[in-house]
């Protein structure tokens, strides 16, 4: 091989060695020029046919040698020039300038409804238990004293899972009630908030899946008029000190004697007419004693150990609370409405 071609391949060695592109554009100059489909090195590995055979083997290295220093200087500038630019965009931030501001979303109504109940009750000493909604039906109805034969059955359209005649989603949270009872001896004080599911027709006043929170209350001479005025307390927080409410007999198969709560809303407005169906009181709960069976049914003397339940929706206190007139609002989704919230915690 000549001294010439030596001369040759050291010449492009050291002009590779000596390129010092100063931005990224001079970089695509410098690869277009070594390593593009027609850069100036692929003539040299043109020139192996002209080349002695026994120097053909010493020549290819050193022209590989020289295409390898081609990429590796291509490959250690590209590294080098986009770390400077990443930090040449750091440092041309400005640190002083206002943020972007980010769209914040609010609370639903129905959670900021949930927490004020939940707060209530947890300052006169309640505290929270929660537990599946996918509930089995000796939890849902046998412990709250419903068998499969009872006709209070009948009072609550239940969806139960597919092939299923054990499993369903529950009716109310009652059956935390029972969970609870079964684990924990008396004293017991605690409110089961939580979604519940019923085949209802959905319409202003009702919808198929709604809210509630449940109190559960079981001691030593636990009396009704515990239960009167632990619910007026709640009535008055809810509502403000002037709230009136009254308790009409009723009949619920887990409290004996049972009754229903409502509070006066009055008529004045188009949207209480509607929801008080004229008569200026609305039903927001149902409450009485614990019947002896349920406390059997989970394992509490009931000779020793009295108490009260209630359970209320949750979606009919926030239609009193923020005066919405229609409880479908609550499952639309619609943005608009859910705006209205967006300052309260």
């Amino acid at each position: 091989m000549s001294a010439t071609t030596f001369s040759k391949l050291d010449e492009m060695m050291a002009a590779i060695e000596a390129e010092q592109p100063g931005d990224l554009d001079a970089l695509e100059q410098f690869r277009i020029k070594y390593l593009g489909s027609k850069n100036i090195i692929k003539p040299l590995f043109g020139e192996i046919r002209n080349i002695p055979n026994e120097d053909k083997k010493a020549y290819g290295q050193r022209v590989n040698a020289v295409k390898e220093a081609a990429e590796q200087k291509f490959q250690q500038l590209k590294q080098q020039l986009e770390m400077a630019a990443e930090d040449a965009a750091v440092q041309d931030i400005d640190l002083t300038a206002p943020g972007e501001p980010m769209p914040l979303g609010s609370r639903h109504p129905i959670a900021l409804t949930m927490n004020r109940i939940i707060r209530i009750f947890e300052r006169i000493g309640f505290v929270v238990a929660d537990d599946r909604e996918i509930e089995d039906d000796w939890h849902n109805f046998t412990a709250m004293n419903t068998p499969e034969d009872h006709p209070a059955r009948d009072m609550q359209d239940t969806f139960y899972l597919q092939d299923s005649t054990e499993m369903l989603l529950r009716t109310h949270t009652s059956s935390v009630q029972a969970r609870v009872m079964k684990h924990t001896q008396p004293p017991i004080r605690i409110i089961a908030p939580g979604r519940v599911y019923r085949n209802e027709t959905v319409s202003a006043r009702s919808h198929c899946q709604f809210h509630q929170v449940e109190g559960l209350y079981v001691d030593e001479g636990v009396s009704f008029a515990d239960l009167k005025q632990t619910l007026l307390y709640f009535a008055r927080e809810m509502f403000g000190p002037e709230a009136k409410i009254r308790l009409r007999p009723s009949y619920f198969p887990f409290t004996e004697p049972s009754a229903e709560m409502d509070v006066y809303l009055g008529t004045d407005t188009e949207k209480d007419y509607r929801l008080t169906k004229g008569t200026g009181w609305l039903e927001i709960l149902g409450c009485g004693m614990v019947d002896p069976a349920v406390l059997e049914n989970c394992g509490i003397d009931s000779t020793r150990y009295t108490g009260f339940a209630f359970g209320m929706g949750i979606e009919r206190q926030a239609l009193r609370l923020y005066d919405i007139g229609d409880i479908r609002l609550f499952f639309e989704n619609d943005v608009r409405f859910l705006r209205q919230f967006a300052a309260e915690f």
